[in-house]
């Protein structure tokens, strides 16, 4: 199992359209398949400058290449992530 999860800054405003617009285009990612448990987080803690996190698990290493070259996670990344976000730290997890 894998678990992929990336905590981020956004370049807009909380409660912005244009963080609206950014949330929804990311529905496209929980589609992909081989994604398991897509979830959104906000930080609540003052530890860090990020706001949101994505996570989410994969049976294995095979579904999480998959995930990283699917036209949909690509797309996604070039139209929507690059120009959004202000800010990110990737983490991807195995357990021990």
């Amino acid at each position: 199992m894998i678990r992929h999860t990336v905590v981020f800054r956004l370049h807009h405003g909380t409660g912005s359209d244009r963080e609206a617009a950014f949330f929804d285009a990311a529905e496209v990612l929980k589609d992909i398949p081989g994604v398991r448990n897509f979830q959104t987080f906000r930080e609540i803690s003052p530890k860090n400058g990020f706001d949101w996190c994505f996570a989410m698990d994969f049976d294995n290493r095979s579904a999480y290449d998959a995930y990283n070259t699917h036209p949909d996670h690509k797309a996604f990344v070039d139209t929507v992530w690059l120009r959004d976000v202000a800010e990110f730290l990737e983490v991807d997890l195995a357990p021990v």
